[in-house]
């Protein structure tokens, strides 16, 4: 074995850490899918709900999703990454105690303060709340949202200083010297390149989404403090996009690691996987422009280049996850436990989320679909049947639970669940349903209604998957 691939023993302080952020997600999570059952059963006039509640309620699941996904992704790296280099267990328990107390601070804002303006706070509509909301209520949202933003800049910053020092540079992690040499024999190993992409575009995601937090928070205090709103918005989704993304990213580790645990192939960082995560390195940071294609103001070719990249920046790691997933099993005479089944679930989910993105990343298309639940339904193929699958895999893999009947009965209801929950999001936006409204037309009542089954039977299944978790944390915790 190369020295590269020399794994670390996890210390038990670190491992309880991980379970203390697994069994923090999987509450939350479960909390954030009932909000979404709840504003499914308004729309379809089976709940009736005040308006200016669905609106709260759409806001806390945005950005609340938005979070625990980068919790449950840095759980999963920090925990794989943690056996090649040295990692700070203090500074990971500091991102979630910054994490939890920017989420007080943010409900707060919205079922206390009324603030209701979306996940994505759009400068400069946080301080023009027409009388929905008082100013100190977008403060603070934003304040939180802040807060939990650093948390993850801090932990960023501690895997980046163990990578350098293990690895010298951050080439030498992303195996240039080996992608651009005659060998890939000390190429380091697939968690540490899938975790310095993710440092590198982080990072930048991070930084930008800061920077206008902190510009929106002084408009709101000193209104006269602007900035054009065109950049603004700029910032707002570069860091949205890269932030989501890099929680899949992150996220996928498990794969690369569970997977040749069971099929007791290692998973090599051969040529291929090198350039994919290289190529992909580079694509989510330019890509964003696909958030934009309908903002007439911007630059033709940064649309244009939205439109390109759109096409291509699922293809390369997600290529040779896929590929790669296949040929570790293929005659591995694996046992299908839960870990490995909810995993190659995920890639599955991965791969058939590019399809819709694809789709509504032509800018012909765009114009019709962006603001129609089109859109929810495929960021919601990537999160629903791709980074949650990941994170229950990783699990029922770190408390050693292979599945039980009832565990793979759930399974399945899972996956009919959520791809029927999904495709009525597709259906919606076929027929020009539009998204982030309270009230629908009678003849939308239906789709609505069927999407709220779906969503009931989705979260029964993973109500079940995390008391089966929880129900092993206490065991996990002991060894």
């Amino acid at each position: 074995m190369e020295e590269s691939e020399v794994k670390n023993i996890i210390s038990k302080g670190a491992k309880d850490s991980v379970l203390v952020y697994l069994s923090t997600a999987g509450v939350v999570l479960l909390l954030l899918m009932l909000f979404g059952l709840t504003m499914r059963t308004a729309q379809s006039g089976g709940l009736s709900i005040p308006d200016e509640l669905f609106y709260q309620l759409m806001t806390a699941h945005g950005i609340g999703m938005v979070g625990i996904a980068g919790i449950c992704g840095a759980s999963i790296m920090w925990y794989f990454l943690g056996q090649y280099v040295k990692l700070s267990t203090p500074i990971f328990i500091l991102n979630l105690v910054l994490f939890l107390v920017g989420v007080v601070m943010i409900l707060s804002a919205i079922f206390l303060g009324g603030f209701a303006a979306a996940w994505t706070f759009l400068y400069p509509l946080p301080a023009m709340s027409g009388g929905g909301w008082e100013a100190g209520a977008a403060v603070l949202y934003l304040s939180g949202v802040l807060l939990i933003g650093v948390g993850f800049l801090v932990f960023h910053l501690d895997t980046g200083w163990a990578i350098l020092k293990r690895y010298g540079s951050i080439s030498n992690a992303m195996g240039w010297p080996q992608l651009f040499g005659n060998s890939t024999a000390d190429a380091p190993p697939p968690t540490v390149v899938a975790s310095t992409m993710v440092l590198i575009i982080n990072v930048l995601g991070l930084v930008s989404g800061a920077a206008v937090l902190v510009i929106s928070i002084i408009n709101i205090l000193v209104p006269e403090f602007t900035i054009d709103p065109l950049l603004g918005k700029n910032m707002i989704f570069f860091f949205g996009h890269v932030f989501i993304n890099a929680t899949i990213y992150m996220s996928v580790i498990a794969v690369y690691e569970i997977v040749p645990h069971y099929t007791g192939r290692a998973w090599k960082a051969n040529k291929p996987f090198l350039l994919a995560w290289t190529c992909s390195t580079l694509f989510v940071i330019i890509v964003y422009p696909h958030h934009l294609l309908m903002d007439f103001a911007m630059p033709t070719w940064m649309m244009v280049m939205g439109q390109i990249i759109s096409y291509l920046s699922g293809i390369p790691v997600l290529v040779v996850t896929a590929f790669g997933a296949l040929t570790y099993v293929h005659r591995s005479g694996l046992n299908w436990s839960m870990p490995v089944s909810l995993l190659f679930l995920a890639v599955f989910g991965w791969a058939v989320g590019s399809i819709p993105a694809i789709v509504d990343g032509t800018i012909v298309v765009n114009q019709v679909l962006h603001n129609t639940q089109w859109v929810p339904g495929h960021f919601h193929t990537y999160l629903l049947l791709g980074l949650v699958p990941m994170v229950m895999g990783f699990m029922y893999y770190i408390t050693k639970n292979e599945g039980s009947k009832l565990d793979r009965a759930a399974l399945l209801s899972f996956i009919v669940g959520g791809l029927g929950f999904i495709l009525t999001f597709l259906w919606a936006g076929k027929e020009s349903v539009p998204r982030r409204f309270a009230e629908h037309q009678p003849e939308w009542l239906m789709i609505d209604a069927i999407g709220a089954v779906f969503a009931g039977l989705t979260i029964l299944s993973v109500i079940i998957f995390v008391l089966s978790f929880l129900s092993r944390v206490g065991k996990a915790v002991r060894t």
